[in-house]
């Protein structure tokens, strides 16, 4: 069988690959402390459970429309509304399923072979691997702690060329969990507007970022960029990882092409998942979540003070993904070398920075405090240990 260049291409996602690595060893009997995937242990909100178990109830669960269930459409633009101040018209909102097939359909709407795509190195894995299955060519940016690993306006502007066709921001970021600062975001979308490049603002985390000293939280890139492509998620904020179920907000002027190609490429999202994320968007959810968001800050304090103490730096502290990018570099291991033997020796799941690009790739690794208090706490005794055994 003949496979095609495409599929060749295309790297492993290695926090899977740890992931199954560390499904082995617990086969044979093993505790490993999984801090190597992005998936919040709290499950969906209560409400959400019980939807779902109303609307399994054997009626007939058909095709929803290609872009989406109505009601859920404007549940989400008026989520827009109430948290982001932000107006939003139900008309633009495509539901997908997961935020993984909003890249796809973003990408396969505005990614022709030979254009190019800046995206900041390091980040997702899968973002660039998308737009390069679609024959755009990626320019991976390279950024340093002093601009929090996030692109900026200026490394935007100076790795501009003739085939530059659209700018790829995450943030919060996976895999650092820092933000880009609000006026540096609209500095970037403006720069890509006036240039006649499209943005692709992926917001998966935005929800769970830390709150101003007012107690609002961060705004949307759509309050800077109504023309902006934003991406998000109910797998973070609301829990529901395994749903597979996301959306995106597009231009008016994008809506049919990808009406048209969610037609084709998955019909629609899964209708009981649409069905039953309705119920997220209720003030008891909306209050879960919230709580939620607060126990991760709390999570987060414990991983960054338990590194500190056990010599893993962290050059920029997180402030919205439940994600921290430590430096391994001073423990004479490559941060795959790291990974490897944290899993082998200590029993604890990490992701190498291999995943995330090239400029960090060796020196630094990403670590998931989605897990419980109890798991982390265990998880950073072992890197402790085995931090001490290097030594």
């Amino acid at each position: 069988m003949r496979i095609s260049r495409r599929a060749q291409a295309v790297s492993p996602f290695y926090a899977m690959e740890f992931g199954k690595q560390a499904a082995v060893l617990e086969a044979r009997g093993h505790h490993v402390v999984k801090l190597s995937i992005g998936e919040p242990d709290f499950g969906a909100p209560p409400a959400v459970l019980t939807a779902m178990r109303e609307v399994m109830d054997g009626r007939p669960l058909p095709y929803t429309a290609a872009l989406g269930l109505p009601a859920l459409r404007q549940a989400i633009a008026r989520f827009y509304g109430d948290r982001h101040g932000v107006d939003v018209a139900p008309s633009r909102v495509v539901v997908t399923a997961g935020a993984s097939a909003a890249l796809v359909l973003a990408a396969a709407a505005l990614v022709d072979p030979g254009d190019e795509v800046v995206i900041g190195d390091p980040s997702y894995p899968c973002n660039r691997q998308i737009v390069e299955s679609f024959g755009a060519r990626v320019a991976l940016v390279p950024t340093t702690a002093e601009t929090r690993f996030q692109l900026d306006a200026a490394s935007v502007r100076a790795s501009w060329t003739e085939s530059t066709r659209g700018v790829m921001v995450a943030t919060p970021s996976n895999p650092t969990g820092t933000s880009v600062p609000s006026e540096e975001l609209a500095a970037i979308c403006r720069l890509a507007r006036e240039r006649g490049a499209w943005r692709l603002v992926d917001e998966i985390y935005l929800d769970l970022s830390d709150r101003d000293d007012w107690g609002r939280p961060p705004r949307s890139a759509l309050s800077y960029d109504p023309d902006a492509i934003v991406v998000n998620s109910f797998s973070k904020y609301f829990g529901m990882t395994g749903w597979r179920l996301g959306w995106c907000v597009v231009p008016d002027a994008l809506v049919p092409a990808m009406e048209r190609l969610a037609q084709n490429y998955f019909l629609c999202a899964s209708a009981p998942a649409q069905y039953a994320a309705l119920a997220c968007f209720t003030p008891e959810s909306l209050a879960v979540c919230e709580a939620r968001r607060v126990e991760f800050a709390q999570r987060r304090a414990l991983v960054l003070d338990g590194l500190d103490r056990i010599g893993l730096p962290v050059p920029v502290p997180p402030d919205g993904a439940f994600y921290v990018y430590f430096d391994v570099g001073g423990t004479g291991l490559t941060s795959w070398e790291f990974c490897e033997r944290a899993l082998q020796e200590a029993r604890v799941a990490l992701t190498p920075g291999r995943d995330f690009g090239t400029h960090t790739a060796d020196t630094h690794v990403r670590l998931s405090y989605a897990a419980s208090a109890d798991e982390l706490r265990e998880g950073i005794a072992r890197l402790g240990t085995f931090m001490a055994a290097l030594m």
